[in-house]
């Protein structure tokens, strides 16, 4: 399959793959797409640009690859669904075998995610995951399903709290309502006994015609907050995946750590070898 060369430059790294995908769906039209290549036909978080097109086929007796497509097999019988035509494992059979195969942070994103869009729960996917003789990536799996939560609101957001765990910083409220002045503010994390407030920033709001409109929101809400006490701490998603834009930013604002950090496991959090 080929395609124009300055539009193919044009794409994201997550929209190459999706590129890829379709190209591959439609030379083979039997295949049942599984792991991030379902994701990314369902809209779920996959991250840079995976290196294998993934395929799943229960006939086989093992799992194998092909250049750069992977076919997968399982001794658990799965549903097969659609969208757009396109042949998909169920949903709750991707984001199991994500939670087994990614980075935990990056597995959380994805559980995350699947909460929102589709209604999971932990406990949903939990349970899905139990049911499957599959051993590996076990214990990571049961990690990363069992933080699942739809109220984080984007992929910087579900990491942002996986980091928050590992740098030792005690468990914050997510999307706590402030009423102040007669509106009613938002945040993504807050910790009220130590009036701290965090808030991971993605930087699609300020684009467009309204970002002037949205800068100057931001900036009267945050103004607000701080009359009020709070002491508020911002990072962006490479901050949260860097660990230390954010761990900074939190200690700045006088967030206390409750616990050792994780180094090893905070040296995991930007490494995904699935991608290139």
């Amino acid at each position: 399959m080929y395609t124009i060369r300055s539009r193919w430059e044009q794409l994201a790294p997550w929209e190459r793959y999706l590129a890829r995908v379709h190209a591959f769906a439609t030379s083979r039209r039997d295949a049942v797409f599984s792991h991030e290549s379902a994701a990314a036909l369902l809209g779920l978080p996959i991250f840079g640009h995976p290196r294998a097109i993934h395929i799943f086929d229960g006939r086989r007796s093992r799992s194998a690859r092909y250049g750069d497509v992977t076919v997968h097999t399982s001794a658990d019988e799965r549903r097969t669904c659609e969208t757009a035509g396109i042949r998909i494992n169920a949903v709750e059979d991707v984001v199991v075998d994500l939670a087994r195969a990614l980075p935990p942070a990056l597995a959380v994103a994805v559980a995350d995610a699947a909460a929102r869009m589709f209604g999971l729960s932990a406990s949903d996917l939990l349970h899905h995951g139990s049911l499957q003789r599959n051993a590996f990536g076990l214990r990571r799996m049961t990690w990363a399903l069992s933080r699942c939560t739809p109220l984080s609101e984007s992929v910087g957001e579900s990491i942002s709290r996986v980091v928050i765990e590992w740098c030792g910083f005690p468990r914050p409220t997510l999307q706590m309502e402030h009423r102040l002045d007669g509106h009613t503010y938002r945040s993504d994390f807050c910790w009220p006994e130590q009036k701290v407030i965090g808030e991971s920033d993605g930087w699609v709001k300020y684009r467009g015609d309204e970002a002037a409109e949205t800068l100057r929101a931001e900036k009267r809400r945050e103004d607000a907050l701080r009359r009020a006490g709070w002491h508020i701490a911002r990072w962006d998603y490479a901050g949260a995946l860097g660990v230390e834009g954010l761990r900074s930013a939190l200690l700045a604002a006088g967030l206390i750590p409750m616990r050792r950090e994780e180094a090893a496991a905070l040296a995991s959090v930007g490494r995904n070898a699935r991608s290139v």
